[in-house]
């Protein structure tokens, strides 16, 4: 579907599903990932063959979402959603989770769309789900690691995932990783339209929600890369916008108490 177009694909993943729940949805949010999109999309689609994709994009300058919307034509298990202009990273992963609810799917893995995420630990995800409801690709466990990143991203990486154990997570390692797999029923239970964060700080705050209401969480290492095209989108602004949601939760888990990782 390209949002104001007027038009939704035809095939598999059009309309609301009755019945078993479906698989795995695997969610990108994208803006300018025109070079490294298609590679990713042909890496998941090979690796798993049987899950289908959805790509949020936020009205990409460089055709990101053009490439999408077309190559949702020649593949059912591929659908595009085209935003006009950026609304945050925020809001993308919300209507992922939107979808992965109407469409009932079982499972909902995030990744981002430039290449820092390697999807082949997605397979490391799916052996948990018998034990938790939300995996985590950390890089601050046991196996995890950061490669080829600026020393500014390591210090505002590391700083916020600090505060935000403090606020959020106790023995959670990495609370700000985006790589993340969700039992579709624990999204269900939890109020998407209530969480205030647009950015970054929207991953803290959806992870302090599904705490409260007892989901389990697993960590899985993963090795984060940084991008090699475009830019990095991680800033101090975008810091400081993570900083505010934190406040914001944490009044969330003052009434919450800090649970459940899980055994």
């Amino acid at each position: 579907m390209i949002d104001g177009a007027g038009t939704s694909p035809t095939g598999p993943m059009n309309g609301t599903d009755a019945g078993e729940p479906r698989g795995l949805l695997v969610l990108i949010c994208t803006y300018n990932e025109r070079h490294t999109l298609p590679v990713l999309v042909e890496q998941i689609l090979r690796l798993l063959p049987e899950a289908h994709i959805l790509v949020v994009d936020d009205g990409s300058p460089d055709g990101t979402g053009e490439w999408a919307a077309g190559r949702q034509q020649a593949d059912p298990r591929l659908r595009a959603l085209v935003r006009p202009g950026k609304r945050g990273l925020g809001t993308a992963i919300r209507e992922g989770m939107r979808h992965a609810i109407q469409h009932r799917y079982a499972w909902l893995v995030n990744l981002d769309g430039d290449l820092s995420h390697d999807p082949q630990a997605i397979a490391q995800m799916t052996v948990l789900q018998a034990e938790c409801d939300i995996a985590i690709g950390s890089r601050y466990v046991a196996g995890g690691a950061l490669r080829n990143c600026s020393w500014r991203r390591v210090v505002i990486s590391r700083s916020a995932n600090t505060l935000a154990r403090a606020i959020v997570g106790g023995e959670i390692q990495d609370c700000s990783s985006a790589f993340r797999m969700y039992r579709v029923a624990m999204l269900e239970g939890i109020a998407l339209d209530g969480i205030q964060a647009t950015g970054y700080g929207f991953l803290e705050e959806v992870l302090a929600l599904i705490l409260r209401e007892g989901g389990r969480v697993i960590e899985t290492p993963i090795t984060y890369t940084e991008r090699e095209h475009g830019t990095s989108k991680l800033s101090l602004r975008k810091a400081w916008s993570t900083l505010s949601a934190l406040i914001r939760i944490g009044r969330i888990v003052r009434g919450s108490g800090r649970r459940h990782l899980a055994p």
